[in-house]
Order: C-alpha cells, then sequence, then structure tokens
C-alpha cells in the first residue's frame, strides 16, 4: 500500500483566519432520528447563532421510513440555515458522501452525529483560530484530553479491539477512527469523497486512508464523548460487516484503485 503521496491540490487552511470570518456547513447523516434530531438541530442552530460564522446544518436524510424529514422540514421553517437533502437509503457512509460533495457546501464542513454525543461547544476545536494548518481534523475518544462519559466497558474493549485491527490491515497511526465528528476543508472533501465506495459503517476508515494517500494532513482533536444507548450501531450486528469492509479497503488500495 502506498503512502503519503503528494496531492497538487492540497487544501491550504489560511493560518490568518479569523473567527468571524469562518464559512461551516455542518453533515449531518440520519437514518429514522425522528426522535434525536429535533433537540440536535436545536442545540447546534443555538450555539452557532452565537457564533461570528456564516453557518448552515443540512441534515441528511438516508431514506428515512420515520419522520425525520418532517422533523427538519418543521425546524427549516423557523431557521432558514438548516437544510434538507433527502437521498435513497444507502448506508451512513453513502449520506455522507451525498452531503460532502453538494452543491454550496462551506470552506469547512464538519461531519456530526445526528446524537450530537459530543458536547456542541467542542465544535470550536476543530476550526480557526483554534486549529489551523490542515486538511482533515478527526474527533478522538483516546490520548490526553479526551473524555468517555458513561461507555460500557464491553463496548469499550470491543471498540478498542477493531482499531487494533484497522490499525494492523490498513490505517496505523490512527488511535479513533470511528468517532463520529471530523472537519474537512472544502478541498480535501472535494479531493477525498469522489474516492469513496464503502457506504456502510467502516466508510470512515476509507476517508482517513485516502486522506492519508493524497498527502493530506490530518492531525486529531481530543473530545469529550457521551455515550448514546439509542446508537444504530450494534457491535455484535455490525462487527462482521465492518471486518468485510475494511478487508475490501486493503484489497482495494493493494489493487492500487484508490491512485486512479
Amino acid at each position: 500500500m502506498q503512502h503519503g503521496r503528494a496531492f497538487d491540490g492540497r487544501a491550504v487552511t489560511n493560518m490568518a483566519v479569523a473567527a468571524d470570518r469562518v464559512n461551516l456547513t455542518v453533515v449531518i447523516p440520519a437514518f429514522n432520528e425522528e426522535e434525536r434530531i429535533g433537540t440536535t438541530l436545536r442545540v447546534l442552530a443555538g450555539y452557532l447563532s452565537a457564533r461570528p460564522w456564516t453557518w448552515a446544518i443540512r441534515v441528511v436524510d438516508d431514506g428515512s421510513s420515520d419522520d425525520t424529514a418532517g422533523v427538519v422540514t418543521e425546524i427549516g421553517r423557523d431557521v432558514p440555515a438548516v437544510v434538507l437533502q433527502r437521498e435513497p437509503h444507502r448506508g451512513k457512509g453513502g449520506a455522507v458522501k451525498a452531503g460532502m460533495l453538494a452543491p454550496g457546501g462551506g470552506a469547512f464542513r464538519f461531519l456530526c452525529d445526528a446524537d450530537l454525543a459530543m458536547p456542541v461547544e467542542e465544535l470550536a476545536r476543530f476550526l480557526p483560530p483554534a486549529l489551523s494548518d490542515f486538511d482533515v481534523a478527526i474527533g478522538s475518544r483516546e490520548g490526553h484530553g479526551a473524555r468517555r462519559v458513561g461507555e460500557p466497558l464491553l463496548r469499550h474493549l470491543m471498540g478498542r479491539a477493531f482499531n487494533y485491527t484497522v490499525q494492523r490491515a490498513v490505517l496505523r497511526g490512527i488511535e479513533d477512527t470511528q468517532c463520529g465528528f471530523k472537519m474537512f476543508t472544502a478541498q480535501a472533501a472535494e479531493a477525498i469523497f469522489p474516492r469513496v465506495t464503502v457506504n456502510g459503517w467502516a466508510f470512515d476508515i476509507e476517508v482517513l486512508y485516502v486522506a492519508r494517500l493524497l498527502g493530506l494532513r490530518t492531525v486529531e482533536v481530543p473530545v469529550e464523548w457521551h455515550y448514546q444507548s439509542e446508537s444504530q450501531v450494534s457491535i455484535l450486528r455490525d462487527s462482521v460487516g465492518m471486518l468485510r469492509e475494511v478487508l475490501r479497503i486493503r484489497a482495494r488500495a493493494r489493487r492500487g484503485e484508490y491512485d486512479r
């Protein structure tokens, strides 16, 4: 596998970006989230409205069968910066890709889980002036400064075992690929996501592998993260599928498919 190949179009974050010059799009993939999405959107919109930023929230409805779209549409009537993007059901990876590549995205594009398991105040840590000189900034629940709240021990241990497998198979050196909070510059998003093929839960691994292959600057941002018992990811149910996707990513990498 190749790593760190030069990428002529790599993003260059403006070191002089001031807080009042930030242009942000928050991308939220959502599948059957009618119970949680309203609270998440109100919390996010309340926080962003108090920031000196230009912002929008794009909810990508991944073919929900409940009233996710209706809840988002209703909130959008009061907060025009909240936008609904309806997509056929593909999986989280497919929804994220569609949202990141949608026309009119901001200079910074933040992937945010629908459960908002990270305190909203942490968002500023992914942006200038707190963070600069990056192309991709990934939330990390590991390492100095990170904090996990309320996570069952078994789930934590299984997550670490999965990360060990990921590092051995395809992506060494990143301690937490699966945290659902990641920031991309526009240039990085537009370079990475056209190459993404995984629609399922392991799409993060492919995203980060492609970023590394392109030589993009990836940094980890330790975050506080709160376990949500209503998470749609089931370690037991989804682990086998995720491992299969990891092996497919490794196979594609070995065949050089990401270089094309």
